[in-house]
């Protein structure tokens, strides 16, 4: 079947059967045509959701928790996250970019607060300041590839230009 023609056949009876191939083959030149957008950056945005699993799983070794539900608590905010936004970037959806900045916005939110107070005198300096400062540098590298890749899927995504008219059908032309 030709991409963008539609033919119906002869017979009434496989209309139906021919409207679904050229509703397949009209998602398929949508697909084409860029409506449907494509994320870029997807495989940046795992590999920097991949490093957070890996700084998150050294840290929540460095992190004395008080209770099990706090080390668990973490155990889910540093390691299930990541590697459940990483799936959803895999599949390509637009809004897991907008999903990576706010996870990297809260993730640099909380690195910059760990650096304050261990500079600030509260806690020792040592592997928590390393993984803190590496944590942010990645947070931010997430929001700023995860906003690109958002605002990027947007751009290029008009709709085509119109086709012009099928020529009629033999078969339904007057017969002389």
């Amino acid at each position: 079947m030709a991409r963008g023609k539609t033919f119906l056949p002869a017979t009434p009876s496989l209309w139906p059967l021919a409207s679904r191939q050229n509703d397949r083959s009209l998602l398929q030149c949508t697909a084409d045509a860029g409506i449907i957008p494509s994320m870029r950056h997807t495989w940046t945005l795992i590999g920097l959701l991949a490093g957070l699993c890996l700084i998150g799983a050294n840290t929540t070794q460095l992190i004395p928790a008080s209770t099990e539900a706090g080390r668990v608590g973490w155990m889910l905010y540093l390691l299930a996250f990541p590697i459940a936004l990483a799936g959803l970037v895999r599949i390509g959806w637009t809004w897991t970019a907008m999903a990576c900045v706010i996870y990297g916005t809260v993730g640099l939110a909380l690195d910059l607060a760990t650096i304050t107070s261990i500079l600030g005198g509260q806690g020792e300096v040592g592997a928590l300041f390393l993984f803190s400062a590496m944590s942010g540098i990645v947070n931010f590298l997430l929001i700023l590839f995860g906003g690109r890749a958002f605002f990027h899927s947007f751009q290029g995504t008009a709709l085509p230009v119109s086709r012009p008219p099928s020529p009629p059908s033999p078969s339904s032309s007057a017969r002389p």
